[in-house]
């Protein structure tokens, strides 16, 4: 509680400091905007119920990407870690697609798929997937070989591996990487929409910059870092019920 209250404190004094410093004019509120004008944007946004439509197509975007890309970078981390000649024969091939900077492939989608969700949706899974895939497969190789050994000892089938040797092991591993994946999977959303649509909350934010309404960015940038850390959260209670087993952090006796 006591962190909780420091963390609220904080924000209030950050925009405490942006109001002081906007409204006097030590900075110009031009380029950095006010943040009782930002939060009266917010208020006719949500009083007129425009923003819900153009937060839905993001958030559905953003949803689409974050499990499609989940799902695949899984499926692919497992895959190559149980299968080491396929990894070496791929691996250079992975390297050079995991290099190529994802943004620039947003025009490419947007000529394949049009000006819709699926545009978005597919530049949001090449963020999302590469993320979790090097995370799933650098658990399953992190397993222990005398753990892998004993198993087999004991007669585990390759099935009976993955379920109850390689997956636990990945799924620390995959956790770790969703809290990433869900920035890459606005990002590719908001990204996909700012190059080209016709709603969503980046939509919003381009016409915004069109119009030099800097208030109607801080807006549209609050609404998007707020159903960030909200989808984090759920992750992160997904992640403490799947996880039970795992140990806590040890305490001081002292």
């Amino acid at each position: 509680m006591k962190l909780l209250l420091a963390r609220l404190a904080l924000l209030v004094a950050l925009l405490l400091a942006w109001h002081v410093l906007s409204t006097r004019g030590l900075i110009s509120s031009f380029f950095f905007g006010e943040p009782l004008k930002v939060a009266a944007v917010l208020v006719e946004w949500f009083g007129s119920g425009m923003i819900f439509r153009h937060l839905g197509v993001t958030l559905l975007e953003t949803a689409l990407a974050f499990v499609s890309g989940t799902l695949l970078g899984v499926g692919s981390g497992l895959a190559l870690g149980l299968s080491p000649r396929l990894a070496a024969l791929l691996d250079p091939f992975i390297k050079a697609v995991n290099a190529m900077p994802r943004v620039v492939l947003a025009p490419i989608f947007a000529t394949w798929f049009g000006l819709g969700i699926a545009s978005k949706v597919a530049l949001g899974v090449t963020l999302v997937f590469f993320v979790v895939f090097f995370n799933v497969y650098q658990g399953v190789k992190d397993v222990n070989p005398l753990l892998i050994a004993n198993a087999r000892m004991l007669g585990a089938s390759p099935r009976q591996l993955i379920r109850h040797v390689y997956w636990p092991s990945a799924t620390s591993w995959v956790f770790s990487s969703l809290h990433t994946a869900v920035g890459m999977a606005f990002v590719g959303a908001v990204v996909g929409e700012y190059l080209g649509s016709a709603q969503g909350v980046g939509y919003l934010i381009l016409q915004a910059e069109g119009s030099f309404d800097i208030n109607s960015v801080f807006a549209g940038i609050a609404i998007l870092t707020v159903c960030a850390l909200a989808l984090d959260a759920l992750v992160s209670q997904a992640e403490r019920r799947l996880l039970t087993w795992r140990p806590g952090p040890a305490r001081d006796a002292s």
